[in-house]
């Protein structure tokens, strides 16, 4: 097929003094505005369609940093769902911090082909090094190109802004990595007047150096629409039409990246496949900044949908990442979230639970055991019954086999008691989720663990990685006090939930012990003085297994406070274990750290 080259002479930068912030779309005071042409462009799909992902770019914006470990494990899911044929084609990782770079080695050593790691930096060429060090394929770079973040982000004219722009693509393309423009803020900004000449200008650099160039196109605050009659910038069908055959820019470089501050990312996403665009950037559960970005779940949904295939992309995956978000990310994923909430496939049945299994078809639009591994939800009324109940419990809970609770179990019995008591009294509204859990956790608290229990967890969680770092560092492997004083105190101010950190040698005598909590100083240095900790639990343990160690929650003899301990063997050059680090952890100041992280 031959390509079209349309005439580029006619599309020049539009330099001005001043800035074109396209008021009459956007104007602050008001919602923004959807302006019509009423001019109909028909579909024209992608030949392919793939999904990229930002998990671990845009989606770390909006919580704590994840772990490099639980990046792997994400990683691993991504790879499992991609399927075989790499539908996810490609995961986008920061190269910035020491946790990014670890993260990005662990996850290139796994050797997979599907999603491909690629960078992301800001428009700087010795960002480029990050790139070129870690033999990186691509890289994204941010080119921002509204007049909003040209005059006021970046104080620049337009035409230095491209020019900018411009060099660094040309020095990456220099040292062979591809290159991803994100179009920051695309539906912000002058199409005729910046866009489409950047985009020449890129094609041109493509066309000298036979590197691709793919164009992201950033809906930065979710202002797009998915309707061709509407006006640029904000038509989806316009825009990515506009820089196929305006700008020459091929489909299969261009990539739609949405948020969904108006409830459109979805929407924008798959209309940006059917007008031609060949990548939809997403984020796992669409966690990003603000009100998040595509979600990838849905994306992949969507492309069963429009495909008729799932190309080998196994969907069941799904569920076990919604597992790992909530079970050991401790993420509050909204119950009535589409596909991974716990009430998606969820109905008030209104008849027994016998006859929702004989008819499911009626309350599900798809098969979700075989395709999410979830069995449809119910919601219980005074018609669900004994069955019902326990039907509920063990699919929300995902008991099977042994684990399974029967109809007859006393605790199901005293639950459906309440149940029916509640509908005697007139109630005519379902039994929400939340009342059916605490009464679970009343009749069959077996099934839970304890909120003590689960507080231990999360800061064993937490810990785990900033003990292991430390027990690694050169200043305290020396076993010299005065090193290691430097290091103890940089880690407590930095870990103030740190009641006191301590090192002794393999005979439990103390090398050093610090405490930032004056109060409580001279009692920790009178028991570093009187005693050693050969008899402790803390110190057997990781000298026998050489293991880390954790201990239940205990009182402190010293400061009266609930705590636990940890602790962990630091090893020679030969691995042979010369002494153990330990910490001990406020349980006060762990619940303190567990309200902020759901708020």
């Amino acid at each position: 097929m031959k390509r079209y080259y349309p005439d580029r002479s006619k599309y020049l930068i539009k330099d001005s003094e001043s800035p074109n912030y396209l008021k009459e779309f956007f104007p602050y005071t008001e919602p923004p505005k959807i302006y019509f042409d009423f001019k109909y462009i028909p579909p024209q799909p992608a030949e392919n369609f793939y999904i990229t992902d930002t998990t671990f770019r845009d989606g770390q914006q909006a919580r704590a940093p994840y772990t490099p470990e639980q990046i792997v494990t994400l990683y691993k899911f991504l790879n499992k769902l991609s399927g075989p044929k790499g539908i996810i084609r490609k995961s986008e990782f920061f190269l910035y911090t020491k946790r990014d770079q670890e993260a990005l080695e662990k996850c290139l050593s796994l050797g997979y082909r599907y999603p491909e790691i690629t960078g992301w930096i800001r428009a700087k060429k010795e960002d480029l090094k990050l790139v070129k060090d870690f033999g990186l394929k691509e890289t994204g770079i941010l080119t921002s190109c509204s007049d909003y973040h040209i005059f006021l982000k970046l104080g620049k004219t337009r035409k230095q802004a491209m020019e900018d722009y411009l060099e660094v693509v040309k020095e990456a393309l220099s040292l062979g990595i591809r290159v991803r423009c994100h179009l920051e803020d695309v539906t912000r900004a002058d199409i005729y007047g910046f866009v489409i000449p950047f985009a020449i200008e890129l094609m041109k650099l493509r066309e000298e150096s036979k590197l691709d160039i793919i164009l992201r196109l950033c809906d930065t605050l979710g202002v797009a629409v998915p309707y061709s009659e509407a006006c640029l910038p904000i038509s989806v069908p316009k825009l990515v039409r506009a820089l196929i055959e305006e700008a020459g820019f091929p489909g299969e470089l261009l990539e739609w990246h949405g948020h969904n501050d108006f409830y459109r990312a979805v929407i924008n996403a798959t209309t940006a496949w059917l007008y031609g665009c060949t990548y939809v950037n997403a984020s796992l559960l669409g966690i990003g900044e603000r009100t998040g970005n595509t979600p990838l779940e849905a994306m992949v949904f969507e492309y069963i949908s429009l495909k008729g295939t799932s190309d080998g992309m196994d969907t069941t995956i799904i569920t076990e990442i919604v597992n790992y978000f909530k079970n050991v990310l401790h993420e509050k994923i909204p119950v009535r979230q589409p596909l991974v909430g716990e009430e998606f496939n969820a109905t008030k049945a209104g008849i027994h639970i016998d006859g929702l299994i004989k008819n499911e078809e009626i309350y599900n639009p798809f098969d979700s055991k075989k395709l999410l591994n979830r069995p449809i939800q119910i919601i219980i009324t005074e018609k669900s019954g004994t069955a019902g109940i326990a039907y509920w419990i063990n699919t929300h809970f995902g008991l099977e086999g042994e684990k399974r609770i029967d109809k007859r179990h006393p605790g199901i019995v005293k639950i459906h008691k309440k149940i029916v008591e509640e509908y005697e009294k007139g109630r005519i509204i379902p039994i929400s989720n939340e009342e059916m859990i605490a009464w679970t956790k009343k009749y069959l608290p077996e099934l839970f663990i304890s909120e003590l229990d689960y507080l231990r967890d999360y800061a064993i969680e937490l810990l785990t990685k900033y003990i292991e770092d430390l027990s690694q560092d050169p200043e305290i492997l020396s076993l010299e006090p005065q090193r290691i004083k430097i290091v103890f105190k940089k880690f407590l101010e930095d870990h103030p939930y740190v009641q006191f950190i301590y090192l002794v040698d393999t005979e439990g005598k103390p090398i050093l012990g610090l405490t930032n909590d004056l109060e409580y100083t001279k009692k920790f240095e009178e028991l570093l003085k009187t005693e050693t900790f050969e008899t402790r639990e803390w110190f057997i343990k990781p000298m026998k297994t050489g293991k880390i160690y954790s201990s239940k929650f205990y009182t402190s003899r010293i400061t009266s406070s609930l705590c636990i301990t940890m602790s962990v063997p630091i090893r020679s050059k030969e691995e042979e274990i010369i002494g153990i680090l330990g910490m001990d952890i406020r349980f006060e100041d762990i619940v303190k750290m567990e309200n902020e992280r759901l708020k």
